[in-house]
């Protein structure tokens, strides 16, 4: 059986995680889903506290049936990129390999000695949290690129009000 880690912000979860995670459930036979920063909450950059998170991914794990292949994790920052790895090990259930489309993630688990794979990013430049978050700040259209269970949440949690009391 294989395993494999899949870590980032989730500021939210969008149609690029989406995709990055059916890349990796083709692969590996369970997904760890490591949220980071999980001590950031109500900023602009990281607006959703790591409960919410958690409860958002669940969700969509659900709505997918993929809840049986998949585990969630938190992993808080430490501010020491050469330990990182290490940090993430400690936190984290056994996994076998890394995928990110984030350079910073794989050279140090590379050089860590763990297994990495680049996951080729799709629409980068429109498929990113801070695009979201700015659309929504903007008063545009942001829910394409969203799962529809999570767009669905953060209605339920009020993302948008939120977002505009921050700023």
């Amino acid at each position: 059986m294989t395993r494999g880690l899949f870590i980032g912000r989730f500021q939210p979860f969008h149609n690029g995680h989406e995709y990055a995670l059916k890349l990796i459930l083709e692969e590996c036979d369970e997904v760890i889903v490591a949220i980071g920063s999980t001590q950031k909450n109500f900023t602009l950059d990281n607006p959703l506290t790591c409960g919410e998170r958690i409860d958002m991914l669940w969700r969509y794990f659900k709505r997918r049936k993929i809840l049986d292949r998949t585990i969630i994790c938190a992993i808080p920052d430490i501010n020491n990129n050469f330990i990182w790895p290490r940090h993430v090990l400690s936190l984290a259930p056994k996994f076998d390999i890394v995928y990110s489309g984030n350079e910073l993630v794989l050279l140090l688990f590379q050089q860590a000695g763990i297994p990495v794979k680049r996951i080729v990013e799709i629409n980068k430049e429109h498929l990113s949290g801070t695009v979201i978050r700015q659309l929504i700040l903007e008063n545009k259209e942001w829910r394409h690129l969203v799962p529809s269970i999570v767009a669905s949440f953060l209605d339920e949690i009020g993302f948008e009000e939120r977002l505009r009391s921050l700023a």
